[in-house]
């Protein structure tokens, strides 16, 4: 018996798996973030898209709409913010389903699978990397929103909460995008998936209270996970709301937070699935 078998092996125990796990999740952030540093034209463009939005929505739009009851555009800057942000979130998504399927069709995805990696690292490593993308992205645009006269009316707690459950359902969304991207055959069918995200953000309440849409597209923006978003944050930032006769509307902060896990744990799933299908 050589010293050698005297010393335990834990490469394959659980906790050595985990470490591992987190290990090569960072190395995937790393990468992730130092392409983003690298490439700042996309940066541009995806924080050009909501700023078009916020002016686009609230300016134009907005001048017609009566929300608060107090005549067109009144209360329409502090109803439709919320709403915006919520939107960002969802639409940024097929920005991840964009660059995966890119990862993919350039070849990253075949190398990261021949290294002794962990499996789940490439899907978890490009959804933390988004989140933090996302978190500056939101900052950004309320710096815009509070250039423009948006206050928020909760408190602090209310408010810092407004924002985690942002970033909560930009998670759940991330891995939906990390689905797609590692489906769709090459980033042309990728770049058309906007076709489906647009609607899927649209028909909620981020712009337009479901009460005021005909009664079978309320019933399907009310019961959207984006309008359960918007509508919470809505009420954590106490701004004007219509009110409504659905019942998840009525609960909008508990629906906030049940909405994305049941996504994230749908996705997620399914996103190390077809990570780990992919060349079969």
């Amino acid at each position: 018996m050589s010293a050698l078998d005297l010393v335990p092996d834990d490469r394959d125990t659980l906790g050595s798996r985990v470490r591992w796990a987190v290990v090569d999740c960072w190395t995937i952030v790393l990468q992730e973030l130092t392409h983003l540093v690298r490439q700042p034209s996309n940066v541009a463009w995806q924080l050009g898209f909501p700023i078009v939005m916020v002016l686009l929505f609230v300016y134009v739009f907005g001048s017609a709409m009566d929300v608060a009851g107090q005549g067109a555009g009144e209360g329409y800057l502090e109803f439709a913010m919320p709403g915006l942000f919520t939107m960002t979130m969802v639409l940024s998504f097929m920005n991840t389903a964009f660059a995966v399927a890119m990862m993919k069709e350039r070849g990253f995805i075949d190398r990261f699978r021949s290294m002794p990696m962990a499996s789940s690292a490439v899907v978890t490593g490009r959804g933390v990397a988004d989140i933090i993308h996302a978190a500056v992205d939101l900052a950004i645009l309320v710096v815009i929103a509070l250039i423009l006269g948006w206050r928020p009316g909760g408190d602090l707690v209310a408010t810092l909460s407004a924002f985690v459950l942002l970033l909560w359902l930009r998670l759940a969304l991330i891995f939906v995008g990390i689905y797609l991207g590692l489906l769709v055959k090459n980033t042309e069918m990728a770049g058309n998936l906007f076709a489906v995200a647009f609607p899927f953000g649209m028909i909620s309440s981020v712009l337009t209270p479901p009460d005021l849409m005909p009664g079978w597209l309320g019933a399907i923006a009310a019961w959207n996970p984006v309008s359960s978003t918007a509508a919470a944050i809505r009420r954590l930032f106490e701004s004007p709301a219509v009110a409504s006769g659905y019942w998840i509307e009525e609960h909008p902060i508990a629906a906030a937070v049940v909405w994305p896990a049941v996504i994230t744990g749908i996705f997620l799933f399914l996103a190390v699935r077809q990570y780990l299908r992919l060349g079969r």
